[in-house]
């Protein structure tokens, strides 16, 4: 099997949204330090992508999009920005254009290698920016590298992908994307819209048309922590996406979902995500032949959580595995004091649970509060795809 394609440029460190904006690019370089002196990246090789092109870019954004984006690159930008540029969730900076098309880039890059059958698996890190619109910046996100790269695997010939997003927020750019297209299965578990934004993500919203089914949403209520959440995943995300049969699996890996992340109010922990993590590689294992493209996303816990996560999905990816109860390294414990004092590090890559989450199965009788989101997902979605929304072996 080739070796998988690990995408990253340090020039991506230059989508910083600046000052005391929570997206920190701080993030980025903790996490390829740790997975540096963890061996994880041993023998490597980074992949250095180009950015996407105008014509790439315009098969999921438009024309006046892209020219606002530009011209809000410059110095100095407009005075008055539009298409949801400007202000405090998605500020203008110079050379915000190249910033985010390399990133794009990088997944697209990672799409059509796969496509092309030059390797399997697939991670980027710096992409996962899954709200910005075909329109309109949103939630920090500039370009929607996500839906990027599933157009570039279908413009590729690939006939069925399924996207499964585990971000906190609601994978809402990319649910948009691809909501009249029934090639395109998009999964969202996300914090309830009642309590967090976008305020969207509804069981109800589930595809258009001909891609009716192909639209699934998960929102789990605030303070859900590991056991529910991954009772949510294993009773919702393996029937649906192995009945969708997709040729490849995009997952995005917000890691905003954790217990100490800033903006958000689930409770999962380091290891809930790299049991996500290692559950989404077993599905890609099962259902595409191992063809996944793994991206980043959102996570505002830029010392104690993120590097972490990240480095657990990195070493997934390339069936390196970390023992959760690896100590953090002496090295990166430096570093990170250096760039955030006072902030307490952890002690090992795990918060724990090092020896694993034990997650009862759904049975159809709901005992706890993420079960009536299970129970209405299943019963709206299962019978699209065929499955008994009741039978808990679907």
């Amino acid at each position: 099997m080739p070796k998988p394609m690990v995408v990253w440029d340090p020039a991506m460190l230059r989508y910083d949204l600046g000052g005391s904006h929570p997206f920190h690019p701080l993030r980025w370089e903790l996490t390829w330090s740790l997975a540096a002196e963890l061996g994880v990246l041993d023998g490597v090789s980074l992949y250095s992508p180009p950015p996407a092109t105008d014509d790439e870019l315009l098969t999921v954004h438009t024309p006046a999009y892209l020219a606002a984006v530009k011209a809000s690159s410059q110095v100095p930008p407009p005075a008055h920005p539009r298409h949801g540029l400007g202000g405090s969730d998605n500020p203008v900076w110079p050379g915000m254009h190249d910033a985010t098309a390399l990133i794009a880039g990088g997944s697209i890059a990672a799409a059509r290698a796969i496509a092309a059958g030059e390797v399997d698996r697939a991670v980027n890190i710096a992409g996962g920016l899954h709200h910005a619109m075909a329109d309109d910046a949103a939630g920090f996100c500039i370009y929607n590298d996500a839906a990027l790269a599933i157009r570039a695997l279908l413009d590729s010939g690939v006939q069925r992908v399924a996207y499964v997003d585990i971000d906190v927020h609601h994978g809402d750019g990319v649910q948009a994307a691809f909501y009249h297209d029934p090639r395109v299965l998009t999964v969202s578990l996300h914090e309830s819209p009642a309590a967090l934004w976008p305020g969207t993500g509804w069981p109800a919203e589930c595809g258009s048309g001909e891609a009716t089914g192909t639209a699934v949403n998960v929102p789990v209520p605030p303070g859900t922590g590991d056991m529910p959440w991954l009772r949510a995943f294993q009773a919702v995300v393996p029937g649906l996406v192995s009945a969708f049969r997709p040729e490849v699996l995009v997952t995005q890996q917000g890691a905003d979902s954790h217990a100490e992340d800033p903006l958000a109010d689930l409770n999962l922990t380091v290891d809930g995500h790299l049991t996500a993590y290692r559950a989404l590689r077993d599905l890609a294992e099962r259902t595409t032949g191992g063809r996944w493209l793994a991206l980043g996303g959102g996570g505002y816990a830029l010392v104690r959580v993120v590097p972490r996560s990240w480095t657990h999905l990195l070493a997934t990816v390339l069936d390196r595995d970390v023992d959760p109860h690896t100590v953090t390294p002496p090295g990166w414990r430096d570093q990170a004091t250096a760039a955030r004092p006072g902030v307490p590090l952890p002690e090992t890559m795990s918060d724990g649970k090092p020896d694993g989450i034990e997650v009862p199965r759904w049975d159809g009788i709901g005992e706890m509060p993420v079960d009536r989101v299970i129970e209405e997902v299943r019963r709206r979605l299962f019978p699209m795809h065929g499955l008994d929304p009741w039978d808990p072996r679907d």
